[in-house]
C-alpha cells in the first residue's frame, strides 16, 4: 500500500467514524479466512461493517473524532466493526464471540463514551432497535384501545337495558 492509498483509507475511515454512532473494537487472532467470511457475513446483514485495518492508519483516522477513546485499544492484530445502530454491531460480534474463542471483544465507543468488553456485552443484550421502536408502538396503541372499549361499555350497556326492556315488554 503506498502513502495515497494509505491517505485516502485514512480520510474514508475519517468519514467513516464522523458519521456512525458506534465502533466495536475486536481482537482476531487465529481466525481462518471461512470464519472471517462468515462473520462478515453476519455484521453485513445486521447493517453494519467490519474491517481490518492497520492500528496506525486507524489511530490517524480516529484523531478529531468522538470515538478517539479507542485508539488506546488498537494494539495487536486488531479489527474494526461500525454501525448506526449500536445494539445491531454489538450482538453480531457479542454472539459470534460467544461461538467462536478466536474474536476477542476488546472494548469499543458509543459515541464519546468508552466501553470495555463487559459494557459491550451488556449493549448486547439490550433488544435491537426495532423491537424498541414495536414495544414503544404497542406501550402507545395499549391506553387507545382501553380508553376505546371504555368509552363504548356504557352505550353497549345501554343497548342490553333497551333489549332487555324490549324482550319485558313483547312477554306482557
Amino acid at each position: 500500500m503506498d502513502r495515497t492509498e494509505k491517505k485516502a483509507l485514512v480520510a474514508s475511515l475519517a468519514t467513516v467514524f464522523a458519521q456512525t454512532s458506534m465502533v466495536v473494537v475486536t481482537q482476531n487472532t487465529g481466525l481462518t479466512v471461512a470464519s472471517v467470511t462468515d462473520l462478515r457475513r453476519k455484521v453485513r446483514a445486521a447493517g453494519a461493517n467490519y474491517k481490518v485495518v492497520k492500528n496506525r492508519l486507524a489511530t490517524l483516522a480516529l484523531d478529531g473524532t468522538q470515538f478517539s477513546g479507542i485508539a488506546p485499544m488498537l494494539k495487536g492484530p486488531t479489527a474494526l466493526a461500525w454501525s448506526d445502530d449500536p445494539v445491531a454491531v454489538a450482538k453480531v460480534i457479542a454472539e459470534f464471540a460467544k461461538t467462536d474463542d478466536k474474536l476477542v471483544v476488546l472494548g469499543g465507543s458509543l459515541g464519546s463514551q468508552v466501553l470495555d468488553a463487559s459494557g459491550i456485552k451488556a449493549l448486547a443484550e439490550l433488544p435491537s432497535l426495532d423491537t424498541l421502536r414495536a414495544q414503544l408502538v404497542g406501550l402507545i396503541s395499549t391506553p387507545a384501545t382501553r380508553i376505546a372499549a371504555v368509552t363504548q361499555a356504557p352505550a353497549a350497556q345501554l343497548a342490553r337495558v333497551f333489549g332487555a326492556y324490549a324482550k319485558t315488554g313483547e312477554a306482557a
